[in-house]
């Protein structure tokens, strides 16, 4: 196979773009990935793109559809909803016992978490339509350590695993949502702030308020693109 670097494989680095373009919107929510003209965009063979959008398929990002091919994984507005409701529902529930649960070094290692959060740049350097990876883990451990003071470990991991089913909507919502006046830096602030105070209402609160801002947003977003024509390049 070829190689770039004497490390890295071409295939490697065409997932990183395709990657980026995705997540950046560059590639839309549905958008058929058509081989001629990736080839030419990316400037590699048939085979290598094929192996790169294999990769992407397995971590959610694209599709492949028999005698189809492959393309953006869609924006289901049913998918997204019934996602949003149960993470409601679960997440809210396991927040308001983390809460009440939660011991000093929970404390502790969610004021840390939240600190990290806050000084990481939310966007990627020179690409401010994509949300910067560094940024996404650093959000996904603020949220993972909030839930964490949960002692029911069962309904920890359920509510964490629709966490991450929801991370390419996440992603989406920054070159998507069309709202650059988002003060999600005050979202966080306000869950640590209902965390630390061991006010279980009031966390929830700001939890339902903070996934449902995102819904809303992309739910806003898939009426747009249903008025857009799909485009090739």
């Amino acid at each position: 196979m070829a190689t770039k670097g004497g490390k890295q494989t071409l295939s490697d680095d065409v997932r990183g773009q395709l990657r980026a373009d995705i997540l950046s919107g560059r590639l839309l929510p549905g958008h058929r990935l058509k081989f001629p003209v990736l080839s030419a965009r990316y400037d590699v063979s048939v085979s290598v793109l094929r192996e790169a959008l294999v990769r992407l398929a397995e971590q959610g990002l694209v599709r492949s559809e028999p005698h189809q091919g492959f393309l953006v994984t869609p924006l289901s507005r049913e998918d997204l909803t019934e996602l949003t409701e149960a993470r409601i529902e679960l997440e809210t529930l396991v927040l308001r016992r983390s809460v009440t649960e939660g011991d000093l070094a929970w404390e502790s290692q969610l004021v840390a978490a939240h600190h990290t959060l806050e000084r990481t740049p939310y966007t990627a350097q020179g690409d401010h339509d994509r949300v910067d990876d560094c940024w996404s883990a650093a959000h996904a451990d603020f949220h993972r350590t909030l839930l964490n003071g949960c002692a029911n470990r069962r309904l920890l991991h359920l509510a964490l695993g629709l966490r991450d089913e929801a991370e390419l909507y996440r992603r989406w919502s920054r070159p998507l949502g069309d709202e650059p006046s988002r003060d999600l830096a005050g979202e966080h602030r306000a869950l640590l702030d209902a965390a630390l105070a061991r006010d279980p209402e009031a966390s929830a609160e700001a939890l339902c308020a903070h996934v449902r801002h995102t819904t809303e947003l992309l739910l806003s977003a898939a009426d747009r693109l249903d008025q857009q024509q799909p485009s090739d390049s």
